[in-house]
């Protein structure tokens, strides 16, 4: 079972408004509005994303991080490596 199981329906309509959010740039960008209009969209697009990130980080941490620490150390580490390296690929986007 994945660690966002019990949030699953809310992921799914956060990325559903944030795929309408990127139909909305297309449009955007298609009727030529202008620019700063479209970056302002974009960076909204890029925080509601980032919000699932932060809220799917939290939920693994929660759920499978925690679950292989009860399982062993050496489970521990391998989760808490995968968080770490998932952490820094955020960061870096």
């Amino acid at each position: 079972m994945v660690g966002y199981a019990g949030s699953k329906d809310d992921y799914l309509k956060r990325l559903r408004r944030i795929e309408g959010q990127v139909r909305g740039i297309q449009r955007m960008v298609e009727e030529d509005t202008y620019c700063i209009d479209v970056l302002t969209q974009v960076s909204a697009v890029t925080k509601a994303l980032q919000n699932v990130s932060l809220g799917l980080l939290e939920d693994h941490v929660g759920h499978c991080v925690v679950d292989a620490a009860r399982e062993s150390d050496e489970a521990a580490n391998a989760k808490v490596r995968e968080a770490s390296d998932a952490i820094a690929r955020l960061v870096r986007s």
